[in-house]
């Protein structure tokens, strides 16, 4: 076989496993149906986050800054900022599933790892954060 045929399958071959390492690591797709928060990974998109609203056995928690909270925020959604997690874990479930949120999606992945090392096992970044959500078009308030 051509040395560089040889390497180019290896090339293609690292990085689908690169790829699918990612998605693995990212609890890969939902698979819960709408409305079942029970198989979601470990982020999740506003559409999937969206058909959870509502759900009794899913609680949504907005991290970000009470003015950016107050300007436009996920209807039900309960605000924590950021830097008041570690003082009030014990209003965030350990009974439900907890999906995170916030402006993008950065502040809300570090949070989902912070409840992690608490103890929380079934927290779900919402990927996008309300950048996504709002352009989706779903219903803010």
């Amino acid at each position: 076989m051509d040395t560089r045929l040889l390497i180019a399958l290896l090339v293609v071959a690292a990085v689908i496993a690169v790829v699918v390492y990612r998605r693995m690591s990212e609890g890969g797709p939902a698979t819960a149906g709408a409305g079942e928060p029970g198989a979601l990974g470990k982020s999740v998109n506003v559409a999937t986050a969206h058909s959870l609203l509502g759900n009794p056995d899913v609680f949504l928690l907005d991290v970000r800054e009470p003015g950016e909270y107050a300007a436009v925020h996920i209807p039900g959604s309960t605000l924590i900022p950021m830097g008041q997690i570690g003082r009030r874990l014990d209003e965030i479930p350990t009974d439900r599933a907890v999906i995170v949120a916030c402006r993008s999606g950065m502040r809300s992945g570090q949070v989902c790892r912070v409840l992690r090392s608490h103890g929380y096992n079934n927290i779900h970044n919402m990927k996008g954060g309300m950048n996504a959500w709002r352009k989706a078009g779903f219903p803010v308030e």
